[in-house]
């Protein structure tokens, strides 16, 4: 395998388990599984970038402060986004440091709490769409948008209403640089976890915004910013499909840029599932990678040998 930088997106499944409830001692059984396979491909001589969805862990904490809220004052959004880049960020880091050094190699890894920076003007601020925190019933729902202001929409799946957020569009990562820096040293970097800490520009200062930056769009921008080669995002199917869930289903093994985006401009891929994924994968393309794979998050070695997931290259 030839050398050069992988950012590689773990979606939830790569660190939490699909049934159980979430312990600690049941995400880190996950996340070592995941991290034997990072061990290895940086064996191979890669270096690599681990970026990490942070859902339902951000909800989990933001659902924590409005518990304790009458004793403890809860936080915004990008506080508790930041509060779970650390959390997860020591859970993966220590993990992974162990793996290296039973595979005997001398690696450090570090975890850098990321901001990224959106448009405060982005449309996103007029449309919230991304579900955060607790389901609550009709009741509630009145309630809470009196008395917080808060949007609240109702769930797809009749589980009750929650609290929507915008998510902008990711446009640089104020970080980069040092991540840089960091990998010219040989360090492994844990960064931009949940999309990153969305911050807009004011004068020469950043201020953290209400929002959630979907992570596999932000893994693009982190690629784009580190002149990386492959951007590996990790999910929970095998292949990206077409007419997915559909009699005719057809995954896809292989496709160039320009066949991918003609799909994605034909809808085929549902925003709330596979149309960010694609979407990032068709941006970091654009901006010059020369390879995106979608693949399941226990076969992170088998796709980046090219013998599972999907693969687009570059026309």
């Amino acid at each position: 395998m030839k050398t050069g930088i992988d950012v590689i997106a773990l979606g939830g499944n790569a660190i939490l388990p699909a049934d159980g409830e979430g312990t600690i001692e049941q995400q880190r059984e996950v996340t070592r599984k995941s991290m034997r396979q990072v061990c290895s491909l940086i064996k191979s001589g890669r270096k690599v970038i681990l970026t990490h969805g942070n859902g339902p862990i951000v909800g989990n904490i933001i659902e924590r402060g409005e518990a304790v809220k009458d004793h403890i004052p809860p936080m915004p959004i990008d506080v508790c986004g930041a509060d779970s880049q650390g959390g997860i960020g020591y859970m993966i880091q220590q993990i992974l440091g162990s793996e290296l050094k039973n595979q005997g190699v001398i690696k450090e890894v570090v975890s850098l709490i990321s901001q990224v920076r959106v448009d405060g003007d982005d449309d996103a601020f007029e449309k919230p769409t991304k579900p955060i925190g607790p389901f609550y019933s009709s009741e509630e729902k009145e309630v809470i948008e009196k008395e917080k202001n808060w949007i609240m929409k109702e769930d797809v799946e009749g589980r009750g209403f929650r609290r929507v957020v915008p998510s902008p569009t990711p446009l640089e990562i104020i970080e980069a640089s040092v991540i840089s820096k960091l990998l010219n040293l040989d360090v492994v970097v844990i960064a931009v976890g949940g999309g990153g800490i969305p911050v807009v520009r004011r004068g020469n200062s950043l201020e953290g915004v209400e929002a959630v930056i979907d992570k596999d769009r932000a893994a693009s921008v982190l690629s784009e910013g580190v002149k990386a080669d492959r951007l590996i995002i990790l999910t929970n199917v095998d292949q990206v499909c077409i007419n997915y869930g559909k009699p005719d289903q057809k995954p896809i093994g292989e496709i160039t840029l320009s066949e991918i985006r003609k799909f994605y401009e034909a809808y085929e891929f549902p925003a709330g599932s596979m149309g960010p994924k694609v979407r990032a994968a068709i941006d970091f393309l654009e901006s010059g990678g020369k390879e995106a794979i979608i693949s399941h998050a226990s076969d992170l070695l088998e796709a980046s040998e090219g013998n599972a997931g999907t693969h687009i290259y570059p026309d």
